[in-house]
């Protein structure tokens, strides 16, 4: 690969973890000398550099890589935080100004989903959530809508570090049901929070459009039962849309900076 060779050694572990991060299964030190062409005493170096740093993780079997939690930490903040943010949160403004609701931009980190930007509903009861919260991924609707991408191998291995916690009586646990959830999900293109994770809270989301493909964002929207039920969300679906595609756009012409 083009990008490892020619440049400076920091340049170079950078582009190590760029091609580590792209990919959605780990990594074996074989695996990157087939697909870089470096010799293997080199690429083993620079694995060890970016273990020791806590930018890559090396699993039990000692043979397979993946992210560290420094590195991931990095993403988030520069997804929290990102110059663009004020564009963000003037789409996000603009969607509590039509429907009403406290809406979010969200993404996946591990198994919990994490609030990058928020804009509260001026009703006096709701629901209050921070950027930087974290919520459990099963049982959220940016949650369901992110983890419908993947493969059921990916969902069982990044679900299966600890027991899903039964949040609340609505709260879905079993593999099975789980797994026709997420069929469903795809399937329509929306998820929804139905009282899962707190009690008198319903969420939905929909997926941040992305030139790769899968997308790792959303846009939702939350409110107290009393006021949003499941069935009354389905006709904010358009406004979520149209919102999540101005996040896109959003995102791309910051990356474009």
């Amino acid at each position: 690969m083009d990008t490892l060779n020619g440049e400076t050694p920091t340049i170079r572990l950078f582009a190590l973890l760029e091609l580590i991060a792209a990919k959605d299964r780990l990594v074996t030190l074989q695996d990157l000398v087939d697909e870089t062409g470096m010799p293997k005493p080199t690429l083993h170096r620079m694995l060890q550099q970016l273990e020791g740093a806590g930018l890559l993780v090396r699993q039990s079997d000692g043979r397979h890589y993946g992210t560290g939690a420094r590195l991931r930490r990095l993403a988030e903040n520069l997804l929290l935080n990102a110059t663009h943010h004020g564009a963000r949160h003037a789409v996000l403004r603009h969607l509590v100004e039509e429907i009403g609701e406290s809406c979010n931009v969200t993404a996946l980190s591990g198994n919990e989903v994490v609030y990058l930007d928020r804009v509260e509903t001026p009703e006096p009861l709701r629901f209050y959530l921070r950027p930087g919260s974290r919520v459990p991924a099963h049982c959220s609707a940016s949650g369901k809508m992110i983890l419908s991408q993947m493969s059921p191998g990916q969902r069982a291995k990044l679900l299966s570090h600890a027991p899903l916690k039964q949040y609340t009586p609505h709260t879905v646990t079993e593999p099975g049901p789980l797994e026709e959830e997420f069929a469903r999900v795809r399937r329509d293109g929306f998820a929804v929070d139905d009282e899962e994770f707190l009690p008198g809270l319903v969420c939905v989301a929909v997926l941040v459009p992305s030139p790769a493909g899968r997308s790792n964002q959303c846009v939702a929207v939350q409110a107290p039962v009393m006021r949003l039920t499941a069935d009354k969300a389905l006709h904010l679906l358009p406004a979520l849309q149209r919102a999540a595609e101005a996040v896109a756009r959003v995102e791309h012409e910051g990356g474009q900076e």
